[in-house]
This record gives C-alpha cells, sequence and structure tokens, in this order.
C-alpha cells in the first residue's frame, strides 16, 4: 500500500526521454493496468492502440505537431505509445478514457519508466488521416481519440511537485 500512494504522490509528466527502449512486457504491464480502469456500468469502452515502431510512432508525432501549431516533437522521443480511445455512444466515453490513461500512467511510474499525456488525439483522429489509421487499426467510427500516452526511461529525474494550492480540498462538515 505504500509503494502505490508513493508511486501517486511521486509521479510526475516526463518531457525529455533517452532512447533506451521499454521493455514489451513492462509496456504489456502497463496496457493491462489501463484495462482494469473503471468504467461507466462496467462496459469497458475504452481500446488502447500499442506500438513501438518507431517510424509510426514519428508519423503520429507528426501529425499531433499539426494540431500544436509548434516544430517539435510533442512525443519528447519517447520509444513507446499507447492511445487511448472511448466510444462515445457511452454517455462516460471522456471519463472512463480518462481513467485508462491515468492508471497507465500510475503503472509507469510503479514500473520506474516516465510518461506523459499528450493531448490533441480528439483533433488527430478527426483528420481523414487519423480516421484511416482508425478504420486500420479496427478502432470503430463511433470512438473519440482521448490522449496520447508517451512512455519510456526519463532522460532526467523528475523534479518535486509544486505545493498544492491552499483551497485544492475543502472539508465540509
Amino acid at each position: 500500500m505504500k509503494d502505490t500512494i508513493e508511486d501517486l504522490l511521486t509521479r510526475r509528466s516526463v518531457r525529455q526521454y533517452t532512447d533506451k527502449p521499454v521493455k514489451k512486457a513492462d509496456l504489456e504491464t502497463i496496457l493491462k493496468a489501463g484495462s482494469y480502469a473503471a468504467s461507466g456500468m462496467g462496459k469497458q469502452s475504452p481500446r488502447i492502440i500499442a506500438t513501438q515502431n518507431k517510424e509510426l510512432i514519428a508519423r503520429l508525432s507528426a501529425l499531433n505537431n499539426k494540431y500544436l501549431g509548434a516544430n517539435s516533437d510533442p512525443f519528447y522521443g519517447a520509444s513507446s505509445l499507447a492511445i487511448v480511445f472511448a466510444d462515445t455512444s457511452m454517455p462516460t466515453y471522456l471519463y472512463d478514457g480518462s481513467l485508462v490513461m491515468g492508471n497507465m500512467m500510475n503503472a509507469a511510474r510503479a514500473l520506474g519508466l516516465g510518461s506523459c499525456w499528450i493531448h490533441r488525439a480528439k483533433e488527430v483522429f478527426a483528420s481523414e488521416e487519423g480516421k484511416a489509421l482508425m478504420k486500420k487499426w479496427g478502432v470503430p467510427e463511433s470512438y473519440e481519440g482521448i490522449g496520447h500516452l508517451v512512455v519510456g526511461y526519463a532522460a532526467k529525474p523528475a523534479g518535486e511537485a509544486a505545493p498544492r494550492k491552499d483551497d485544492y480540498i475543502t472539508w465540509v462538515e
């Protein structure tokens, strides 16, 4: 229990990775943790697409960058990528997909890996190129991109957390 709480309190978004590949078994553990996230009515509507293919990661990074409006690598050179989709016909789809992302980020931390939630999956997979990739991967059209999770070995130690704001938690009687 202590290790779980410690991981939750010390997890940070990593924005610089080494080129060391993540062990496939570790990535599979992270993905499995994502698949155990809570979901509305227990429907397990999210889907996860995972890859360690460098060319595909570069392609998706470039596509994501179009919506970022910058000329950089929004995936920070990470060696592994998981994309979470969720079924928009479910009223809880956004929350379900977000919980998958959170579980995977915390699992990565528990395994000593860095991760970062990269936004713009909704925009990327609403594009014609994104829709074609979804079709190729067998993701139904009713699904929406929730987030890209980059995973890898952090190039430098994560910093300390910013102090929590005073009104973050309010107790009421």
